[in-house]
C-alpha cells in the first residue's frame, strides 16, 4: 500500500533577511494530513517567516519544503500555492476587492475557472465561515472578526489542503475570538498556527511547536509543552 505523502515536510530550512538578519536556522519540522499544529515563540523567533515560505512568497536559499508530495520550487510554486492558504495577521493585508464577494472570488478567477464554478466556490467558501449573508457587503466597512473570517474565505475559496494562520485571534474581542475559535475547530484542513494565544492553543491543537532564535527547539503534545514551566519561561512564554 502507498504511503500517504506527508502534508508539510520542511528539511533543514534556512533564512537570512537581505540586512543580513538569520531569520531561519535549519528548520526542520513534518506535520501528517489533518494535523493541527501551533507554533509559538516571542516575537522575532522566526515564526512569520517560516510562515510565508510553505506557499512561496520568500524563496528559500537553503533547504527542502514538500507540501502534499510536491517540492516547492520556481517551477510547481502556482501549484504550491493553491494547495497552501495563508491568512496573514492583518486581513487588510488579504481584502482589496470592492464587495466581500470580489475577494472571495480572486483566488478562483486567477485560476482560470469558469464563472459558475467561481459563484459556487464563493458561495461554499462563506458559508464555510458562516459569512452567507455578507457577499455584497464592502470589505472594509467590516469588524475586524468579521474581516478575519471573511480572510479566510479567500483561501478556503481555493479549495487549500492546507491553512497556514499567523496570529488569527490577535486584536479579537471575547466573542469574536471564540467565534473564530469554533470556525478553526470545524475546518478539516491541516493548520499550523503561529500565535501567542495559549489559552486558544491549549484548547484547539493537539500539537505545539516552540520557536527561538530561528530554530524549533521544542516539539509535542501540547499539554506537555504547556505544562513544562521552565521550557515556557525560557523562551519567554506563560502558562495558559
Amino acid at each position: 500500500m502507498e504511503q500517504t505523502a506527508l502534508a508539510i515536510e520542511v528539511q533543514n530550512l534556512s533564512y537570512a533577511y537581505p540586512d543580513g538578519h538569520q531569520a531561519l536556522r535549519g528548520v526542520s519540522l513534518a506535520l501528517r494530513p489533518g494535523d493541527k499544529v501551533a507554533l509559538v515563540g516571542p516575537n522575532g523567533a522566526g515564526k512569520s517567516t517560516l510562515l510565508v515560505h510553505l506557499n512561496g512568497i520568500l524563496d528559500k536559499q537553503s533547504g527542502l519544503i514538500n507540501i502534499c508530495g510536491t517540492e516547492l520550487n520556481h517551477k510547481t510554486v502556482t501549484r504550491v500555492r493553491a494547495m497552501v492558504g495563508l491568512v496573514f495577521q492583518s486581513p487588510d493585508d488579504q481584502l482589496f476587492s470592492p464587495t466581500v464577494f470580489d475577494d472571495v472570488a480572486f483566488g478562483p478567477i486567477y485560476q482560470g475557472l469558469p464563472p459558475g464554478e467561481i459563484h459556487a466556490r464563493v458561495e461554499e467558501a462563506l458559508r464555510m465561515v458562516h459569512m452567507e449573508a455578507y457577499i455584497r457587503r464592502v470589505s472594509h466597512h467590516l469588524s475586524v472578526g468579521e474581516k478575519k473570517r471573511i480572510a479566510i474565505a479567500t483561501v478556503l475559496s481555493m479549495k487549500p489542503d492546507v491553512l497556514v494562520l499567523d496570529e488569527p485571534t490577535a486584536g479579537l474581542d471575547p466573542r469574536a475570538r471564540r467565534t473564530l475559535i469554533e470556525l478553526l475547530r470545524e475546518l478539516p484542513q491541516t493548520m499550523i498556527v503561529a500565535t501567542h494565544d495559549l489559552p486558544m492553543v491549549k484548547e484547539l491543537m493537539p500539537r505545539t511547536m516552540i520557536m527561538d532564535g530561528g530554530q524549533v527547539v521544542a516539539d509535542d503534545q501540547t499539554h506537555q509543552i504547556l505544562a513544562n514551566q521552565p521550557l515556557l519561561e525560557a523562551h519567554g512564554l506563560e502558562m495558559p
